[in-house]
């Protein structure tokens, strides 16, 4: 953090009183006036210190060098190459800028991938226009940062956008990401009908799209166990739940046997929403006055699975442990054996592995 600290200190500087007319010195962040500069790029402007360290840190770090050809119009031009370079730059810093932000927003960290969500849009916007289906992606991403944050209103309006730019795409993808956008503003309004119907338009579009077996899908089950649940409707909340487990418990089982026989395979990025769920639902069970071992036992098990794909022997062992302690509250239990194998594996690792914790 004081590396941080020193590297955005030393990468201000005030903005001379005397600019070249037409230059644009509106914060970064939040587009008011500006009196700071990047001492790093000088193509951008912010208000105060706050806002420069928090783009810093959001995006500006990673794209500060890209910035001066963009903003300076060093670029070659259209007529000369037959190419239009700046375009082509700029889809280079909306992609930068969609990755680190989904990057920030899987590990909770909205305020940090505000940034870059932020200039995801404007810069979509530049080369898209603002009323086309490509700006759909990044109002969502934008809407998903304000949603963490609780900015509810910002989020509606961002969502209405993205509405009206993807009405007449005919891509399932498209339209599946728009209802769980809405499904998840109106859970947080507390609007719980509308948000199951956005919920059940959300799994349509997603099994069409990816299959009703996906783990994209399942999502939109997941979310709509948390409205069922929020109206007290315990039984249909605990039969998505259900369906949300068995999905991961067989791509987890699937991922497990690969890494077997591949030590070195690379997880997928959806990792951390799938423990955000899991852990949901094994909270979900246990807190239920009528526990179901079975469903303990399946859960706890693709949580461990999940920590030892991870690396994390301790963690694997705590949900390995009542993984195996559920499943033999029943006689003949199928997935003890599995259980078994599975902490044999977890304490292999950690002989393989001492210190990886």
């Amino acid at each position: 953090m004081q590396a941080e600290a020193r590297a955005c200190e030393a990468a201000l500087e005030v903005v001379p009183l005397a600019l070249p007319r037409g230059k644009d010195t509106s914060c970064e962040l939040c587009q008011g006036a500006a009196r700071l500069q990047c001492a790093g790029c000088r193509v951008t402007f912010y208000c105060n210190a706050e806002h420069q360290q928090a783009d810093w840190v959001g995006i500006h770090e990673r794209i500060c060098q890209l910035l001066v050809p963009i903003r300076t119009s060093t670029l070659v031009s259209l007529h000369q190459t037959g190419h239009n370079e700046t375009e082509l730059a700029k889809l280079e810093l909306i992609e930068i800028c969609r990755s680190v932000a989904q990057s920030k927003l899987s590990e909770g960290k909205h305020q940090e991938a505000l940034p870059a969500a932020q200039f995801c849009m404007r810069c979509s916007k530049d080369v898209y226009g603002p009323s086309t289906v490509q700006m759909v992606p990044a109002y969502l991403l934008l809407a998903e940062a304000n949603m963490g944050l609780s900015n509810l209103s910002q989020v509606a309006e961002l969502l209405s956008l993205a509405e009206w730019a993807g009405l007449k795409s005919p891509e399932h993808s498209v339209h599946h990401q728009l209802h769980r956008s809405m499904g998840r503003l109106h859970t947080a309004t507390g609007n719980l009908e509308a948000a199951l119907f956005h919920f059940a338009n959300d799994i349509y579009f997603a099994s069409e799209e990816y299959g009703l077996d996906s783990t994209v899908t399942c999502g939109g089950y997941f979310l709509m166990a948390d409205v069922f649940d929020k109206r007290g409707e315990m039984p249909t909340a605990r039969s998505m739940y259900s369906q949300v487990a068995q999905t991961w418990h067989r791509r987890l089982t699937k991922l497990l046997e690969a890494h077997v026989q591949n030590p070195d395979m690379v997880l997928e990025p959806s990792f951390d929403e799938a423990q955000r769920m899991l852990k949901a639902i094994l909270e979900f069970e246990q807190n239920c006055s009528r526990k179901d071992s079975a469903q303990i036992a399946l859960v706890a098990q693709c949580l461990a699975m999940l920590w030892f794909l991870k690396g994390d022997s301790l963690k694997a062992l705590g949900f390995g442990s009542t993984a195996l302690q559920a499943s033999q509250l029943i006689p003949n239990h199928d997935l003890t054996e599995p259980i078994q194998g599975l902490l044999q594996l977890v304490h292999l690792q950690e002989e393989q592995h001492p210190d990886s914790d």
